[in-house]
């Protein structure tokens, strides 16, 4: 894993100060997947899109092949030789990883019924179990539904990691690691959280799949 931070530090040398609070935020995830835990990541806006797009990179091949544990590929098979050998095959191996601004039904009929920013805190709620790790991204550090799923998250014995600018905002105070970019514009800091996560998802990979290169 240090050798995917070495090379985006190269390419973006404004992130070195935050290389500590990457490697640390890498560790947390990478312990959870190796219990057995999974990813649930809330945000607003551009900070939405991103937490799909991690889910993307999580939840499939990234930048390398990935293999079904063995166990599972022959089970496939042994439940049906034709479709089992297709999804054998075809399926990759995977980190669990939910977004948790696409559940529109669910989002909708909570903001309606009980309260506008508790909805990513109520998925929490139902989602998350201990060993899970939430993963709240916010330029400022002081999106309130970010804040109420960070407290839901600790309270529900889960690891929790932000991802802000450099500020922090209030988000750090309830997080085991924050990754505070250094940038404070919204834009300037969203163009630096993706290659910040893109770091995080190629060093999770390298570090469950590597043995695939």
């Amino acid at each position: 894993m240090k050798l995917v931070l070495d090379n985006l530090l190269l390419r973006y040398p404004g992130l070195a100060a935050c290389r500590e609070q990457i490697w640390r935020a890498a560790e947390i995830m990478a312990h959870s997947y190796a219990e057995g835990g999974k990813l649930l990541i809330a945000g607003n806006g551009g900070s939405a899109a991103d937490a799909e797009h991690i889910v993307g990179e999580l939840m499939k091949s990234f930048v390398m092949p990935r293999s079904l544990p063995e166990g599972y590929a022959d089970a496939l098979v042994s439940c049906d030789p034709a479709i089992g050998s297709v999804l054998r095959d075809k399926l990759q191996g995977a980190l669990p990883a939910l977004a948790l601004d696409g559940h529109f039904a669910l989002s909708t009929a909570f903001m309606n019924d009980c309260d506008p920013l508790l909805g990513f805190a109520q998925q929490v709620n139902g989602y998350g179990r201990p060993g899970d790790v939430f993963l709240g991204i916010s330029t400022s550090g002081n999106s309130m539904n970010v804040l109420y799923a960070a407290v839901a998250a600790k309270a529900r014995g889960m690891k929790t990691i932000g991802l802000t600018g450099q500020g922090g905002g209030r988000l750090g105070d309830f997080c085991d690691e924050c990754i505070k970019v250094p940038g404070n514009g919204t834009y300037e800091v969203q163009e630096l959280h993706l290659p910040v996560y893109h770091c995080l998802c190629m060093m999770l990979e390298k570090h469950f799949f590597g043995e695939n290169i």
